[in-house]
Formats: C-alpha cells, structure tokens, sequence
C-alpha cells in the first residue's frame, strides 16, 4: 500500500489580482443590454460528489472516487437596469448562446449558457437604486455545431 506523498507547496505562476473592478458580462447574443454590473460572483467549477466505491472488504474508511465530468456552475450577478430592458432580458432567457466574463487583468471567460432568471429587487420611495439579481446558468453545449464545448480561458497579456 503506498502512502499518500507529502508535496511542498510551490510558487503560484500568473499573477494574482487585488481588486476585482471591473469584472463585466456579454452575451453575444445582446452585447448591450440595458444593465449595469455592480457586483459579479464568477461561475463554480464543480467536480461533483465523490462515487462512493466502499465496499465489505473495508476495514475502516469508506472510499471514494472522483466524477470524470465537471460542471460550470449557474452563478449570479447584481445590476441596475433600464427597465425599458425587460423585452431585452426576455429574448436572452432561455436563449443558450456565446457568452463572455471579462475580467480587470483583461481576462477572459468564454463559455455557452443562458440568462436563466431576471429578478428585480423592490422599487420603494426613498430606497435605493433598483437593481436585478441576474442568473446565468453555464450550458457547455454549442448550439450552433451540436457538440459539448468547454469554457475557454484567456489569460491577460503578460500573465
């Protein structure tokens, strides 16, 4: 039985950045909807719940082994609105499409998915802004050539 390997903890490669603003979204299939981020939470990559592979001959851990799929997690965003953008928001819903996650270092995240849910805080005298909660859910799947594609990465120049 081989024991798990004690690894020392290296030097990251890139460069971290310290303040997230700007971090914007575009969808290919509107590149100017009327909304404005305030705040983003990039998408989860989620390798799911571990296959459990105990068996009677375990003596006294139960074993586990990792999925082979991964997912892209739905993720949400917070932005004020134009509210003339509600037939906007209703041709991207449930519309699967190109869409793009840009980052402050000039990153970006390219991936397929729709806007899956347009929910607008409360309008109230004397309140604040109002804004929408926004959920983008990741589909992996290329309309337009039929086929699973994965998230595309691409790093800032010089990174």
């Amino acid at each position: 039985m081989a024991a798990p390997a004690t690894t020392a903890r290296q030097t990251p490669v890139g460069i971290p950045y310290t303040d997230p603003f700007p971090t914007t979204i575009a969808f290919a299939n509107d590149p100017n909807v009327s909304f404005w981020e305030k705040s983003l939470t990039p998408p989860t990559i989620d390798g799911g719940d571990g296959i459990n592979i105990t068996t009677m001959h375990n003596s006294l851990w139960r074993t586990m082994h990792p999925r082979t799929l991964l997912t892209l997690s739905e993720f949400t965003l917070v932005a004020s609105y134009d509210e003339r953008c509600y037939s906007q928001i209703a041709t991207l819903c449930n519309t699967n499409g190109s869409i793009t996650i840009h980052f402050p270092d000039l990153a970006t995240l390219d991936f397929w998915g729709y806007l899956r849910v347009w929910a607008p805080s409360e309008n109230a005298e004397g309140g604040n802004q109002p804004t929408a909660s926004i959920t983008i859910l990741p589909t992996n799947y290329d309309t337009t050539n039929d086929v699973e594609a994965a998230p595309v990465l691409t790093a800032a120049a010089g990174t």
